[in-house]
């Protein structure tokens, strides 16, 4: 085991320090035009492209992923946003013209996206390189300031990540304090939460996020809480065989990366009883051809390590052993290595594949996060319409509902099923993380896997207050004209009352809100009656 260094746990006071600079940095920065903000991320990407090699280094070495698995996941996906971003991010926050009232003809209407202010970003272990970077960009981008708590199991990296965004910020020319990383355990955490962040990011597990709400009630400070996931892969009764080996290889590849721990990544495979013999011996094949162990100078390690180590094996071992006992079967893995087994001198789970599980399984309910399939049989019920209402009455039986997957031959099928499975995000014939490569779309889940949403337009609004607009669109008129068509009060409505205001405004919704003419005509009647009052 490497010694890779010590970082301070940051207390209350360093955190209060660090959003105090971001603060002051963030009143510079607000008023920035888009062509400064487009100029950073573009900056940015430049950094990115130009040292993929070592920011998946540093991501392989603080996680143990594989370098695949950091290019793919953490350097594309980040690239795509920061393209997205660029090329969108404007159009997005620029001022957006509304309809004015019935009542107001003579106004403009819009809405502005101002920032927020300070972002908050408590942040997990399983993405070191783009966890930090996501929420960067879009703070940035929408003009605020960020101050990022991550894992005490990711710490390390943000000496590379937190260098380099202050040489970014420096050669963009925008101020170099925007960016604050704090280190730490739950104290350090709880004190961004309690200490003037404006809105507060917070990606991590349920029974955390209930302490990160209750915290963020007491100064009424807005949070988007993403919470894991437990995602569902239906496979249909339809598939042909050829279909079957593309499909097999896109569940390992959803269930294997980065050792399974993802957020968004399939974790419960419900296969039509007509395609499981054909799934099944499939994914056992490619799981036990996976070569597991230490990745950084191995191009050919599948899978690497399990960043949380022992503990979180053992979170594994008693849910693979309670299926069993239930009446699952292990095709391939479902050990914790020990004695002379080689991968016992790491942190390394095998990839397991988990057949017949039952429902009555506390895997079916309880996050993984970690390299294990579980594959369930939907029975046969007696044609496809059956056979897919209980895919999706087996896939919808759980408390998380993050993303969601489903495949079939027929492409309106899949996207049938698909779209009755309970989740913030799905995809048809495609792996559910097909959306995240979409960063126009807004990322996040339902019920246990959390609200509000990071990415896309709604992502980067999310971290603005709207701000509504009005004012006279006539002032251009000449000759005073304009001046002349300001709002000004009714003689009806005028203080003092003479009486008449209430048939004036009858009158008023009579004659603009009623139908028929003789509904108008006797507004009209009543807007003359109350004037002469």
């Amino acid at each position: 085991m490497d010694m890779l260094g010590t970082l301070p746990v940051a207390s209350a006071e360093d955190v209060a320090a660090a959003v105090g600079r971001a603060r002051v940095a963030q009143a510079a920065w607000a008023g920035s035009t888009w062509g400064a903000r487009r100029r950073l991320l573009r900056t940015m990407l430049r950094f990115v492209t130009e040292n993929q090699r070592a920011i998946a280094r540093v991501a392989v070495r603080e996680s143990g992923k594989t370098m695949v698995d950091a290019i793919f996941g953490e350097i594309l996906v980040t690239c795509e946003k920061l393209k997205w971003t660029i090329a969108h991010g404007e159009a997005a926050l620029r001022p957006e013209r509304r309809p004015t009232g019935t009542l107001a003809m003579t106004k403009r209407a819009w809405v502005e996206w101002r920032p927020v202010g300070v972002v908050g970003a408590i942040v997990p272990w399983n993405y070191p390189f783009h966890n930090v970077f996501n929420p960067v960009i879009s703070a940035l981008f929408a003009g605020n300031g960020i101050v990022i708590k991550v894992s005490e199991y990711a710490s390390w990296s943000t000496l590379y990540y937190g260098r380099a965004l202050r040489a970014i910020l420096a050669a963009a020319g925008a101020p170099t304090d925007l960016v604050q990383f704090v280190t730490g355990y739950g104290s350090t955490g709880a004190a961004l939460v309690s200490l003037g962040v404006d809105k507060l990011i917070f990606v991590g597990s349920p029974s955390v996020g209930g302490h990160v709400m209750r915290a963020a009630a007491a100064s009424l400070t807005p949070v988007v809480l993403e919470l894991g996931g437990k995602d569902p892969f239906v496979v249909c009764d339809d598939v042909s065989e050829a279909e079957l080996d593309r499909i097999a290889q896109v569940a390992c590849r959803g269930v294997f990366q980065n050792m399974g721990q993802n957020c968004a990544g399939p974790e419960r495979f419900f296969v039509a009883d007509a395609a499981y013999a054909g799934f099944c011996s499939r994914v056992g094949a490619i799981a036990s051809r996976l070569k597991c162990g230490p990745p950084l100078d191995d191009a050919e390690v599948d899978c690497g390590a399990i960043t949380m180590g022992r503990r979180q094996m053992g979170h594994y071992q008693a849910l693979v052993d309670d299926a069993v006992s239930k009446g699952a079967r292990l095709l391939v893995g479902g050990y914790t290595p020990s004695g002379d087994d080689p991968l016992a001198a790491g942190s390394f789970y095998p990839p397991t594949v988990l057949v017949d599980v039952p429902e009555s399984a506390d895997i079916l309910q309880t996050e993984i996060f970690g390299p294990i399939m579980c594959v369930v049989r939907v029975a046969d019920c007696g044609g496809a319409a059956a056979n897919d209402d209980e895919a999706v009455r087996l896939a919808n039986n759980c408390d998380f509902a993050l993303s969601s997957c489903a495949f079939a031959q027929s492409a309106p099928r899949a996207r049938a099923v698909a779209a009755r499975l309970e989740a913030g995000m799905s995809a048809s014939n495609d792996l559910e993380g097909s959306t995240y490569l979409s960063q126009s779309l807004p990322f996040g889940g339902r019920k246990q896997s959390g609200f509000d949403r990071f990415a896309g337009i709604e992502g980067l609004r999310g971290l603005t207050t709207p701000r509504a607009v009005c004012d006279d669109a006539l002032e251009w008129l000449p000759f005073g004209m304009g001046a002349l068509l300001r709002t000004a009060i009714p003689p009806p409505l005028q203080y003092p009352s003479r009486g008449g205001g209430f048939d004036f405004a009858s009158g008023l919704i009579e004659l603009f809100y009623g139908e028929g003419v003789s509904l108008k005509l006797r507004g009209v009647a009543k807007l003359i009656g109350a004037a002469a009052k």
